[in-house]
């Protein structure tokens, strides 16, 4: 396999960017025109003394915006471990570098939608869990690279990752273009990875688990539901759970995504935006589209969906029976109302659906290497878990399924004693809980905003009082940044994957969209008349009924306004402006 360079010098002269390989025996120089835009290889030799010097830790990218294009590097990482003798490294710091000396020549207008850009960037890579590899490849699960051909495994990393995976594939557009510059580059994935020293009865092991977020129709929350057109699931996660011990290995592969039909859930202002299934769409075809995909990759599926009885889930076995003819042989659908089973704190009734699916997961397996490097065992199927944002209950029910898998392995690898519980192993299970937990709250804020919600059960085994309390803080949170702030965070990663592209030649972007002055207006004066309610309140007037006909009245503009605020409640949040009609319907 060939692998990438991990150490670089940016040498930064007015005319051209220099990026020095500092690999040992490295003599190649990646020498990007600042006014050209054209890339080619060279050597040190040409690397001038009057360049400004200072090491990179990797190239991200490059992006076009409104003052030129843009030179993404990582400037700080940190090592998360090691993965088979190859070093997983976490990117902590970006740096975004203009090709243009100056933007003097954009008139104010532009000057502003180019910071808003530049924000937008900034947004995109300041979201926690980048991770990268240069010698390893982190987009595909361990099975997948078991199945590979010997053409594959001579492929640069750039050729042979996952596309789904592959944050920065639209930056590196240009570097994939031209093979001879392969190596300056590598696939950064987004998600959450753990990496582990565990041990058990005596024995050392690595305990690894890697969560990659699909950047197929990718965004947040509340304005990315459902699947699109090609039948790409909103977020979509791969985690995979991994573990070595005396050179051998094993991987257990789960999915989440969202309900994978054609549904929306705009946000109005209301606590629970009602979801819209489309009317008009063929649902059927989007439904094939995503689980032929599933299948050809993971094999038999599994939908744990964790919803309580309502129209989605009825929907959802409308479409399971309306796909009998061709998925009735490997597709299968487990219903379990989470909420309604665990209500009242009964959160062990979670072991009732661990023990439907335990048939099932005995005919998936898992993969298996052997300490000799043979294949022992692979995994013929996968776990897929929805609940409505496929973050919080998902995440609860995934950490079961895998400690079961882990059970089995642990006990093949001569690790767990016939009759040993992983339950019974305190300090593993604590390190297990935690990684479960971190994993949630991962997946979360790069979703939702904020951490997960559950994860007392997560770390501990059973819900706690304040662990309530802190869902209620989260969601409270959650609330503020779906309504008033992401819409920003979604054009956010349009422009990073490209979903957006930015023109130059435009005078004017999309992000000049005018509201009607109106609700720009109520918000005004429903804070007036709210404001006058409480002086009525601190200065009264000379009679009682004096100061309740100022309270009245007061009280009741502040009323209807919010009233018409709350009706008009699309109209008031912060909805994306660069996104494609798809994602808003």
């Amino acid at each position: 396999m060939a692998t990438a360079y991990e150490r670089f010098n940016l040498h930064a002269t007015p005319e051209k960017f220099y990026i020095e390989a500092c690999d040992d025996g490295a003599n190649d120089v990646l020498v990007i025109d600042r006014v050209s835009t054209e890339m080619t290889l060279s050597g040190i030799k040409d690397i001038p003394p009057s360049g400004v010097t200072r090491p990179i830790c990797g190239i991200m990218g490059t992006i076009r915006l409104v003052a030129g294009m843009y030179l993404i590097v990582i400037t700080r990482k940190r090592k998360v471990g090691d993965l088979f003798g190859h070093t997983v490294w976490k990117a902590l710091e970006f740096d975004v570098i203009s090709y243009k000396k100056t933007i003097l020549h954009l008139t104010d207008i532009q000057m502003q939608d180019n910071k808003t850009f530049l924000s937008m960037i900034n947004n995109v890579l300041n979201t926690d869990g980048f991770y990268f590899c240069t010698d390893y490849d982190l987009s595909h699960t361990q099975q997948r690279l078991s199945n590979t051909s010997p053409d594959f495994q001579e492929m640069s990393l750039l050729e042979r990752a996952d596309q789904r995976f592959m944050w920065n594939g639209n930056l590196l557009r240009e570097i994939i273009a031209q093979p001879e510059l392969h190596k300056f580059a590598f696939p950064v994935i987004h998600g959450f990875i753990v990496m582990k020293p565990c041990c058990i009865n005596g024995k050392v092991f690595e305990w690894i688990l890697i969560s990659r977020r699909s950047c197929f129709r990718a965004g947040v929350r509340y304005y990315v539901r459902g699947i699109d057109s090609e039948g790409h699931a909103a977020n979509f996660v791969e985690t995979e759970q991994i573990v070595q011990y005396n050179n051998s290995q094993a991987s257990f592969v789960q999915t989440r995504g969202s309900m994978p039909f054609f549904w929306s859930q705009r946000p109005n202002l209301r606590y629970k935006p009602k979801p819209q299934i489309s009317k008009d769409t063929n649902h059927m075809d989007g439904f094939k589209r995503h689980f032929e995909s599933q299948v050809l990759i993971y094999g038999k599926q599994v939908i744990l969906n964790l919803l309580r009885q309502n129209s989605f889930r009825s929907h959802s076995n409308m479409l399971i029976c309306g796909s009998k003819n061709t998925c009735a042989s490997f597709l299968r659908y487990i219903a379990f109302d989470f909420h309604k089973e665990c209500s009242k704190m009964r959160w062990h009734r979670l072991q009732i659906l661990v023990d439907a699916v335990s048939d099932m997961q005995e005919e998936f397996g898992y993969f298996m290497v052997s300490s000799d490097g043979k294949v022992t065992s692979e995994q013929s199927g996968t776990f897929r878990s929805n609940c409505m944002d496929c973050l919080d209950r998902t995440n609860v029910i995934q950490s079961l399924l895998a400690r079961r898998s882990l059970q089995s392995q642990l006990q093949r690898m001569g690790v767990l004693h016939v009759g040993q519980k992983i339950e019974e192993q305190a300090d593993f299970e604590k390190i297990y809980k935690n990684a479960w937990a971190d994993n949630a709250n991962a997946c979360a804020k790069q979703y939702a905003g904020t951490g997960a919600l559950k994860t007392d059960f997560t770390r501990t085994g059973k819900r706690t009082h304040w662990g309530l309390v802190m869902d209620g803080w989260n969601s409270m949170i959650r609330y503020y940044k779906n309504n008033f702030s992401d819409g920003f965070r979604q054009d956010s990663i349009d422009l990073f994957l490209g979903n957006y592209t930015v023109d130059e030649t435009e005078s004017l972007t999309p992000l000049h969209v005018q509201k009607d002055y109106k609700f720009l207006l109520l918000p005004v004066i429903m804070v007036v008349a709210f404001s006058m309610c409480i002086i009525c309140l601190l200065m009264a007037g000379d009679t009682w009924t004096e100061t309740l006909a100022y309270l009245l009245f007061w009280g009741m503009a502040s009323a209807l306004t919010a009233a018409v605020i709350v009706v008009n409640g699309r109209e008031f949040v912060d909805a994306p402006k660069l996104v494609q009609k798809e994602k808003m319907d």
